[in-house]
Order: structure tokens, then C-alpha cells, then sequence
């Protein structure tokens, strides 16, 4: 395993185990290497280290419960991931500039800026609207070639094209073009961002680059529209859809699954997919 594929296997470890106890002891014994080399390439791969990353991740997926999740107990999506409430609130505060109680109280429900265009305000449809053009469907597994990009998801565009370019001798009529999102830009620091650019492939094509996506049951939002605009529809998903459904997101990610690219014209026919 080369170092790159190692760090994208522990944020893939770390995400989805984040209301456990995670430490660097921890993770090195899982991955069979010293705890000193892997702190040093944790850090040079992603910025940070390994503290400050599992850290960062514990307070942004908590704002994210406390969005999806209107009624439950603030102290208990503290406890979730190992805080004590009053130690949850001040390391919240520290990290929002807000205390959990104010940030739940502040999340929009009509309306928003666009933190990708400040001066923008983005406009949130009704519950009912956006479940017309939801679906639930069962996705099977499928195996991709990928590319992990951590920055802000409004290069994810320009991303995309050099991920065409570089592998179009590998897409064919049968080919899904895919990406994973980790975090909500509107909360988590645009700098900061995951999200892994996908493409279905056989297997054996000797890429180390290469991962399964585990398929299951998700709500699938049909969009047909304008790149600029989709961020205001999965905030609007997310924000007045969701908590109202009843249904619980069951992994820390979204996928999103092309149909067409329209480089011309920045628009995208695609389907906006959160695992449930």
C-alpha cells in the first residue's frame, strides 16, 4: 500500500468510526505501522495532524446531527462523540464561533448565502417540492477508479474535466461517473473538504487508486439543472426535507451520480443520493 492510498483508507476509517475512540495509537496498530511515520505522513498528505483532523471532523459531523437532527438532545449528540456537555459546548464554540444551542437556533430553513458566492442568497423550496422529485432505490456495490481531493468543492468542476480528460480512454457507454461528499460546505472550512471523484471500472486494471462503493438503500433527489444551483438544492434537502422525513442518514457521506455533463453550458442532469 503507497502512502497516499494508506491516508485515504484512515480518513475513510476515521470518518466512519467517529463516535469511537480514535487516537493515533489506535489507528497506527490498525495499519501496521509506526505511529511515528504515520503521524508524519498524516500530516505532510492532509495538512494536519492527526489530533487536529479527528478533532475538526467530531465537531463538524456533530453540527451536522445537530441539523438533521432537530430534536434530539444537543447534550446527547455530544455524548455521541465522547464529550461531556460542557466540554462539548466549549470545544464547539471554540471551533463554530457559536455555542451548539445558537448554531441549532441559526440554521436556515427559507434561505441562505452561498458560501461559494457570499453575495449570493440561495432560496429553499418546500418539503413537499422537493419530495416530488424524490425516490427511494436500492443501489448495488460497484467498484471505481478514484481521486481524492481535499479543498473547496467549488473546484470540484474544474476537478471533474481533468478527471474526464485523464481517463477517457477507460469510459465506455457502461461507465458511472460518481462522486463522494464528506462534508457540508456550509459548515465545515471550504479548504477543508473531502470528496472523491469517481468512475466505474473493471477490476483489474492494476490501479491503486481503486475502491467499492457499497450500494443499499437511498433517497435519490433527480436534478437537471445548473452546476451553480446544486448547492442550493442539497441545502435545501438537508435542511428542510431530511429532518422532516423521518429517515435517518445511515452513512457519513453523499453520493452524487452523473447523466450528463454539459461542459458548454455548466450544467449537469444528475441524481443526488443519501444513504438512509
Amino acid at each position: 500500500m503507497d502512502r497516499k492510498e494508506l491516508i485515504n483508507q484512515s480518513i475513510d476509517y476515521i470518518i466512519q468510526h467517529l463516535d469511537e475512540d480514535l487516537s493515533l495509537d489506535t489507528l497506527s496498530a490498525r495499519f501496521f505501522i509506526s505511529k511515528y511515520h504515520f503521524s508524519r505522513i498524516f500530516k505532510e498528505e492532509t495538512g494536519e495532524t492527526i489530533y487536529s483532523f479527528i478533532k475538526r471532523c467530531k465537531i463538524d459531523q456533530s453540527a451536522v446531527d445537530l441539523k438533521l437532527n432537530p430534536s434530539k438532545a444537543i447534550t446527547d449528540i455530544g455524548l455521541d462523540y465522547g464529550y461531556s456537555s460542557s466540554n462539548y459546548s466549549s470545544v464547539f464554540k471554540k471551533h463554530h464561533n457559536t455555542s451548539p444551542t445558537l448554531f441549532r437556533q441559526s440554521i436556515p430553513a427559507h434561505s441562505m448565502s452561498d458560501p461559494f458566492v457570499p453575495e449570493r442568497i440561495v432560496h429553499f423550496k418546500t418539503a413537499e417540492e422537493y419530495a416530488s422529485k424524490i425516490e427511494i432505490q436500492q443501489l448495488d456495490d460497484f467498484f471505481v477508479i478514484y481521486e481524492r481531493f481535499i479543498g473547496n468543492y467549488a473546484d470540484l468542476e474544474n476537478n471533474w474535466y481533468q478527471f474526464l480528460d485523464q481517463y477517457e480512454a477507460l469510459i465506455n457507454e457502461k461507465t458511472i461517473l460518481a462522486e463522494r461528499f464528506f462534508n457540508d460546505p456550509a459548515i465545515t472550512d471550504s479548504s477543508q473538504c473531502i470528496c472523491d471523484i469517481c468512475m466505474t471500472a473493471e477490476q483489474g486494471f492494476g490501479f491503486h487508486n481503486v475502491m467499492w462503493i457499497g450500494g443499499g438503500r437511498w433517497i435519490v433527489y433527480h436534478f437537471d439543472g445548473k452546476i451553480k444551483d446544486i448547492f442550493e438544492t442539497l441545502q435545501g434537502i438537508f435542511s428542510v426535507w431530511l429532518p422532516e422525513s423521518g429517515y435517518t442518514m445511515t452513512q457519513r457521506y453523499g453520493l452524487n451520480i452523473y447523466h450528463r455533463i454539459d461542459r458548454d453550458n455548466h450544467s449537469v442532469v444528475m441524481d443526488l443520493c443519501i444513504p438512509i
